[in-house]
């Protein structure tokens, strides 16, 4: 079986320029983990959701607030408050974000031709979820484990129905 098989024909993409709150509201919309990337008509890169919670990492708890002996009491709630501010900045700043900063660029791709089976061996071997499918520089595809898992999955199938 072949990558053209079982890919998803005419991937949902984003630009390079696309607001990172917008490539969210895409993954979310469409329930996929990742987006391919573009830049015009070649692709740039891919933004996944690991791209994205990268994005989200907070430094620690503060260590640098000391209060005296009597008020050690509020010392906890004070730093939590204070982390929660640089959390609750970083979620709102991260949002106009242009994916081209976040994005992984990268990216490791499959061609049509492919085997299924030489497309989840290139995904194992880089630890990756998904891969891009080019036709030359065109992107005509995307193959995930979930794709290739359903596509190995039919061919059970069709062979326990003809025993």
């Amino acid at each position: 079986m072949r990558v053209q098989d079982i890919m998803t024909k005419n991937p949902v993409t984003c630009s390079i320029d696309t607001p990172l709150r917008e490539a969210v509201g895409l993954l979310r919309k469409f329930h996929i983990g990742g987006l391919p990337v573009m830049d015009g008509s070649e692709l740039a890169g891919i933004i996944t959701e690991s791209d994205i919670f990268s994005q989200l990492e907070t430094s620690r708890i503060s260590d640098d607030l000391w209060l005296p002996s009597p008020l050690e009491i509020i010392e906890i709630p004070i730093r939590e408050y204070i982390n929660w501010e640089k959390t609750r900045s970083a979620l709102s700043n991260i949002g106009d974000t242009p994916v081209k900063k976040v994005m992984t660029h990268r990216v490791v791709t499959a061609t049509e031709d492919m085997d299924i089976e030489a497309a989840a061996s290139l995904m194992l071997k880089e630890g990756i979820a998904r891969l891009p499918v080019l036709r030359g520089k065109t992107l005509v595809g995307i193959i995930t484990r979930a794709d290739i898992v359903q596509g190995v999955g039919r061919t059970y199938d069709s062979s326990v129905e003809g025993v």
